[in-house]
């Protein structure tokens, strides 16, 4: 009995420590937005008074055995992306990682083992920050990009990569295709509310459904008149 109670309050607690996260990472996005320069962290592009314009997509998790599957996708649409990849993936496949490259989309990190940066410390954020550097081309601009996985940030975490020469890229938009296997739902989504110009739209790997809701929701924002691009040309 008394371990079934034990389960229970455990049970009980996940939604609770889940509410916690998210109000964390709200309170770290807001610190990042009043105190941190958009070289340093950013959310979206600057077009976002006028519409249409430049939006980016972008794709978390890669590269995996589905990267092709994606890049063949982009290529039949005529759009670049820019794919924030794991650098462990990265050691697996390089030669996914070269053919992003070869066929114009930008390559940034994703950290090396998606841990949460939030849970590492300072040395072990510079560490995963430098080993996954080492295995991507050098970025045009003067700050490479780099995605907290999960998105999950703090005031420390923001620091540590901004002192290793990255700037934090998040998004305006989310698909929810992390938490939703139906590719018109995914689609509905991005399309329930018009775009704005400057929007930098969530997306994953490794996900069939992610592949599938593609050609709609390029095809709705091309009809909208956007312009897709890498987000470092979203953010020149």
């Amino acid at each position: 009995m008394h371990t079934h109670a034990t389960t229970l309050e455990q049970d009980s607690a996940l939604p609770a420590a889940h509410a916690l996260r998210q109000r964390a990472r709200k309170s770290a996005k807001v610190l990042g937005q009043l105190l941190l320069p958009r070289s340093l962290v950013v959310w979206r592009g600057r077009e976002a008074a006028k519409a249409p314009g430049k939006v980016a997509l972008t794709f978390d998790d890669g590269p995996d055995s589905l990267t092709p599957d994606y890049l063949a996708v982009l290529d039949t649409l005529g759009v670049r992306a820019t794919f924030f990849v794991v650098g462990e993936n990265c050691q697996r496949h390089p030669e996914l990682v070269d053919e992003m490259l070869r066929r114009g989309h930008e390559v940034a990190s994703h950290g090396y083992t998606h841990r949460r940066f939030t849970e590492l410390s300072s040395d072990q954020l510079w560490t995963e920050l430098e080993q996954t550097r080492a295995l991507l081309p050098r970025q045009p601009g003067d700050r490479a990009l780099v995605r907290p996985p999960f998105g999950a940030v703090s005031p420390r975490s923001l620091l540590t990569c901004a002192r290793a020469g990255f700037t934090t890229v998040l998004w305006s938009l989310n698909s929810g295709d992390w938490c939703n296997r139906d590719a018109g739902a995914v689609s509905r989504q991005l399309h329930t509310s018009p775009v704005s110009a400057g929007e930098i739209v969530l997306l994953h790997e490794g996900q069939p459904w992610t592949i599938n809701a593609l050609p709609d929701i390029i095809g709705g924002l091309k009809k909208d008149g956007h312009e897709l691009v890498t987000v470092s040309e979203l953010l020149a």
